[in-house]
Formats: structure tokens, C-alpha cells, sequence
């Protein structure tokens, strides 16, 4: 699955629309070469975002963080503060196979209780103010312990509050995993893992699309190669770190190649979107990374 870039000067846990591949595969009428599949649009209910810098937001463990929900309909935000690793990915499962996690309390019962606090906010239909979450003094956690981790940090979890409308949306929560800087790590404030969870059972870890447009993901010049460097080694350690694809020097709405139609087709595995459909059928590499296309699928169809 995948959701469309962030904005560069926030970080977004999911955005308006989300793309899920099709298992099956498709005759690709725009190029004999590359293979074509097909994908389902989903109108996301949500979005959760929190500012990227650390001069707009100084996010850490003492500090807490801010989100800010953006949501159609009325919706639950609940935090749970250092919640285990295991429960959460065996909670996940629990939702494939046992019941589904489309309330607070069904995620809770499926964690064990296993996280150290929790914060819940209602969050009123198109309401955008911002939500300050933070562990209470009393907690006295001060880092969540060297790399690998037990628990992570902060799991944010968004569900519909009106159980009617969890019958009408085609994702019923989601979950968001989030690190915040600590004495034992001073990685900026990142998501480390997105999940959407669907009403048949289903869950789908979401992955960025690297457009070739202006809102490419959140800058890093204003952190120096060291700095990179750094962040990208501890990330390694952790199992956490992705191939980052060099990102196109010039940034625009249109086709990297012939720079006149719309940019429409994401390509498989490096997630690269960048062809236009008149261009798509020239390419079995990349024109931004060099790496072979394996498969590829449009954003939107010719009907659309």
C-alpha cells in the first residue's frame, strides 16, 4: 500500500488518498515490458500530522509532541506511551484472525494493557486544533533503552467514534508508530511505521510515493551530511532504515521526461512517480533511480 508524499514542512501519519495493489495482475496496455497492476483509491476518514522541525515543535520525551487530527467525521485519538513491541505486532495479528481493533478499548484488550500511559481526546468532525501529548512527571521515564527496543515511544491510534460510520468507510482505524527523541536516541521526530486496518481483516503497512513534484518529503538541508549520516547508521541498527532514491534535482508537477503531461504513474519497487502516460511505455528502468521496473500502476484512470 501506499499513501502520496508528504508535505515538507510537516509529517503526515497518512494522507487524503491511499492506493492498495491489487493482487492480481493486468495486460499493461501502455507498455508491452512492464507489468501492470491494478489499484483500489480509498478516500482516507483521517489525517494526523505533527510538525517536522525541531524548531516549530523541540519535539521530545520531557517536551511530549503535538498532533494535529484532520478528520471527517467525529473520531477517537487515543496515545499509548512505551507500548510494547511484541503486543502491538501480535495485536495486529489478533485483528487478521481473532476480532477486529475498530475501538480503543478492542486494542487494548488485544495489547494486554501492556504500555506505560495513555492519553484519549475526542476529536469533532474537521476540528484541526492541536493536541499536546506528553507522559505525566510522575512517569519518570527519562529514554525507552538501547537499540533493540521493547517498547516503542508513542502508538496513536484513530478511530471512527459514530459505529455507524465504521460500516460505511473501507478503513476502520489506524495506527500510528512514532519516535520521539530520548537521552539514549536524539533522532529527530520520525514515523517509524503506518498501518491502515481494514473492516474484512485486513491491515496494510503504508509506504510513501516518491513524486517528482514540490512536495517531495521533508527536507534534509537543514541537517548537515554528518548529521544524516548519523540518524541513517542508528536507524540501520534499529532494522528501520529504507533505500532513500536520489531525488531528482529538478522538482515539478510534470513528466521527468518530456516535462509537458501530468505526472500519473507510480513505478515498482523504488516508488518512484515521475512518468506521464505517454512516456510510461518507453521505460524498463527508471528515469530517476536507474532501477529496474518490476511492476507499475496509475494513480488515476484514463476515465478519471
Amino acid at each position: 500500500m501506499w499513501s502520496l508524499p508528504m508535505n515538507e514542512k510537516r509529517a503526515a501519519a497518512v494522507l487524503p488518498y491511499v492506493y492498495i495493489k491489487k493482487a492480481q495482475q493486468t495486460p499493461n496496455k501502455k507498455s508491452n515490458n512492464l507489468s501492470l497492476r491494478v489499484a483500489w483509491v480509498f478516500r482516507e476518514v483521517w489525517a494526523l500530522e505533527f510538525c517536522g522541525t525541531s524548531q516549530e515543535l523541540c519535539s521530545c520525551l520531557c517536551k511530549g509532541i503535538i498532533l494535529t487530527p484532520d478528520c471527517l467525521e467525529d473520531c477517537i485519538l487515543t496515545c499509548y506511551w512505551g507500548c510494547s513491541v511484541q503486543n502491538l505486532h501480535e495485536a495486529l495479528q489478533k485483528h487478521v484472525y481473532c476480532f477486529r481493533i475498530k475501538t480503543p478499548q478492542a486494542l487494548e484488550d488485544a495489547l494486554y494493557s501492556e504500555y506505560l500511559y495513555q492519553q484519549q481526546y475526542f476529536i469533532k468532525k474537521n476540528d484541526k486544533e492541536e493536541k499536546h501529548c506528553q507522559l505525566p512527571e510522575d512517569a519518570q521515564v527519562v529514554d525507552f533503552g538501547l537499540v533493540p527496543r521493547s517498547r516503542y515511544p508513542l502508538v496513536a491510534l484513530l478511530t471512527l467514534a459514530d459505529e455507524e460510520n465504521r460500516e460505511i468507510y473501507e478503513i476502520i482505524s489506524m495506527l500510528s508508530v512514532i519516535h520521539i527523541p530520548d537521552e539514549s536516541y536524539r533522532l529527530p521526530c520520525r514515523i517509524l511505521y503506518q498501518y491502515i486496518l481494514l473492516p474484512q481483516g485486513q491491515y496494510h503497512e503504508l509506504k510513501q510515493l516518491f513524486m517528482s513534484a514540490n512536495s517531495t518529503a521533508a527536507s534534509s538541508s537543514d541537517t548537515s551530511p554528518g548529521e544524516r549520516s548519523t540518524d541513517r547508521s542508528l536507524l540501520e541498527r534499529a532494522g528501520l532504515a529504507e533505500d532513500e532514491p536520489e531525488l531528482h534535482e529538478e522538482n515539478s508537477k510534470d513528466c521527468v521526461v518530456c516535462q509537458n503531461g501530468k505526472v500519473n504513474w507510480a513505478l515498482l519497487p523504488c516508488r518512484h512517480t515521475c512518468l506521464c502516460d505517454g512516456c510510461i511505455k518507453y521505460f524498463q528502468r527508471c528515469p530517476m533511480c536507474r532501477q529496474f521496473v518490476q511492476e507499475c500502476f496509475p494513480l488515476c484512470s484514463e476515465t478519471e
